[in-house]
């Protein structure tokens, strides 16, 4: 169960509100003065509207230094950040030649795979020497090589289905196969918190949306009754079919899915059953093999499993995995497959390679010891960050650890001050949370060192102390204190 809330205290949802309202109403004063003294183009109509780049005009720009930070070092436990000039109205960020060496907590590097592996990469430049950087073509036309076919068979054995298609991009993963799974006459039951990319997916695919609380399984229960009793709107007749879409470990929450409860209610009323796997497979269960394995569930009562390569393999792209049959009908109607350019050979071998290890086929127990130390590393940084009495979303094992900010001024006050002390961190708020839930969004690795973790535990609680975020931290002293005197007794 996950350790935080993302209900923010009273006082500090009432700070939160006014900072808000306050950039809200001076935003609107300056598009004010704006309008009045910026020269227009006559006759022509606006090529955007001010309300849909007012967020982006006078709310992301006096902070945006805290994103989009160039790298220019693999994103290993540390990465080289590239400085740039102070914010400065609307005007762009500018390099300024300096370089600064940081820790890294925002890269999604799970297993330790997107650095150079004395396994991996050797195997990834013969691929590039055999078969070129690109393919320039789609899988359907002349993209396809062994390396696919091998990384597709590999896939499929390594989650327990009978095949697998991959794709070169995880977004694209959700956002076209979803379309082709389900259409006009189907249902689409969907947790309030799934990705962007599912809810593109729902949205272009034409079936009728319905949502359920976040991982709420009573709820998921009573929207999958009311609506098989219901039917369609207007006919009232049978749905075509239904999917329920879950993610295993979510990504702005690092909650996981309860993968156990929502199979035995899929089952009981005949329902499919969708789950992304983007931040579970190789990072959950012992093996790494997902949430599957990590709460002990048949991976043949998941209908459909989605994932990517971008986080725990080191490399880019993502892959559906399911029955043959399943599997050869999206090969023919999914447009990722005959449309977008086929992943890079070097890429697929990649991910190949990193199978390899975490399943023991390279000869070693490194990919068990990886995941043993993603764990323990998540683990020890989740217990010491609720110690501190800080407010942290997600699951133990989970290497996604939210640390709830809420106030918007507090997004750039944490990241700044996290990068001034080397530690390079991401910092999540409106749009992309609901408006009150701002937080950093710190991710482990298996490569960070306890030294490493230990230092940016120290950097945190300092930031922490100065933005006053340790909104748990009376209540871990009163947890201590009654600690201490029972061991008195």
């Amino acid at each position: 169960m996950s350790h935080g809330t993302l209900s923010p205290p009273f006082f500090v949802a009432l700070a939160t509100m006014a900072s808000w309202t306050i950039l809200f109403i001076m935003g609107h004063i300056r598009d004010l003065f704006r309008r009045r003294y910026s020269p227009e183009r006559k006759g022509y109509a606006p090529i955007r509207q001010d309300y849909e780049d007012f967020y982006t005009r006078r709310m992301f720009y006096r902070i945006h230094d805290c994103w989009n930070r160039p790298i220019c070092s693999a994103p290993d436990s540390h990465i080289d950040v590239m400085e740039r000039t102070a914010v400065s109205g609307q005007k762009p960020l500018t390099l300024t030649g300096r370089v600064r060496r940081c820790l890294n907590l925002g890269s999604y590097n799970y297993l330790g795979f997107a650095a150079s592996d004395e396994y991996c990469t050797p195997r990834v430049q013969d691929a590039m020497n055999s078969y070129g950087w690109a393919m320039c073509s789609s899988r359907l036309d002349a993209g396809t090589t062994p390396v696919h076919l091998e990384l597709e068979a590999a896939v499929a054995d390594f989650v327990g289905k009978e095949a697998a298609l991959t794709f070169g991009m995880g977004f694209a993963t959700n956002s076209i196969v979803l379309p082709a799974l389900v259409g006009k006459g189907g249902l689409i039951i969907s947790d309030s918190l799934n990705h962007a990319s599912i809810v593109a997916g729902s949205r272009g695919s034409g079936a009728k949306v319905k949502v359920f609380a976040h991982n709420d399984v009573e709820h998921l229960e009573l929207v999958l009754w009311r609506a098989i009793a219901e039917g369609q709107p207007r006919t009232r007749r049978p749905w075509k079919k239904i999917l329920i879409v879950v993610e295993g470990v979510y990504s702005m929450e690092g909650e996981s899915a309860k993968l156990a409860a929502i199979v035995a209610v899929k089952k009981k009323y005949k329902a499919y059953l969708y789950l992304d796997e983007a931040h579970s497979i190789g990072a959950l269960g012992k093996g790494g093999r997902g949430v599957c394995e990590a709460q002990g569930v048949d991976p043949a009562d998941v209908d459909i499993m989605m994932g990517t390569f971008t986080k725990s393999f080191g490399s880019c792209g993502g892959y559906i995995a399911g029955d043959r049959d399943l599997i050869a009908y999206l090969r023919s109607v999914a447009p990722g497959h005959y449309y977008a350019t086929s992943m890079a050979p070097p890429a697929a071998q990649q991910i190949i390679a990193a199978l390899q290890v975490v399943s023991g086929q390279d000869g070693t127990d490194r990919g068990s010891r990886k995941i043993a130390a993603l764990h323990e590393n998540s683990n020890y940084f989740r217990r010491r960050l609720l110690d501190m009495g800080c407010n942290v979303l997600g699951d133990w094992d989970s290497p996604v650890m939210p640390l709830m900010l809420f106030n918007p001024g507090k997004i750039a006050a944490t990241s700044r001050l996290c990068w001034e002390r080397g530690v390079a961190l991401v910092v999540v708020g409106f749009p992309a949370t609901p408006l009150l839930t701002a937080r950093a969004r710190i991710c482990i690795s298996a490569s960070h060192t306890r030294k490493d973790l230990d230092y940016a535990l120290e950097v945190l609680s300092e930031a922490c102390d100065l933005v006053m975020t340790k909104y748990n931290a009376s209540k871990t002293m009163l947890s201590h204190g009654a600690q201490v005197i029972m061991n008195g007794h």
